[in-house]
């Protein structure tokens, strides 16, 4: 079982980090890296402020063998899975599952039924995962804030099981 810890100010830059690694090795085919740098200032801005943002809550599982230093990182607040990413060392273990995991238990002790989250239509990856985990497709769509603004679907869970 993996050891969760609440993410804090220090950790901006491992977060930053482990997003980086994970996104360049699992969408790749959505942003093209020559196309489309990865948005360090604009996702280490939205890092800092998820940590100050009140109700939201991002954890994450230290691992000094990353070069984040960190395995995983779940973001959560009291209705949805907000934000889920493994170094891609530890694709495979079971640290995807204890994330998901983590922040559908956090909802269903606020008293959610259900849980929602937006994935990126073509992260197979991810979706494989959720789909597995009992989370469906509820048809609604969106574009991503990033460029190249690939659409974004949304999911959710019930809880109360």
């Amino acid at each position: 079982m993996p050891v969760f810890r609440r993410a804090g100010a220090d950790d901006l830059v491992a977060l930053l980090d482990l997003e980086r690694a994970a996104s360049q090795a699992g969408l790749g085919h959505v942003f093209a890296p020559d196309d489309h740098p990865f948005p360090d200032d604009d996702v280490l801005a939205r890092w800092a402020l998820l940590l100050e943002e009140p109700g939201a809550r991002v954890d994450v599982v230290d691992d000094p063998a990353t070069p984040s230093g960190l395995a995983l990182l779940t973001a959560y607040d009291a209705t949805s899975l907000r934000h889920l990413a493994v170094d891609p060392t530890r694709w495979g273990t079971g640290l995807g599952r204890a994330g998901v995991e983590r922040a559908t238990t956090a909802v269903a002790a606020g008293g959610g039924a259900t849980a929602s989250l937006w994935c990126l239509e073509r992260n197979h990856r991810a979706r494989a995962l959720y789909e597995r985990l009992g989370w469906r497709p509820t048809g609604e769509r969106r574009d991503a804030v990033w460029p190249p603004h690939p659409v974004e679907m949304a999911y959710e869970v019930d809880v109360t099981s």
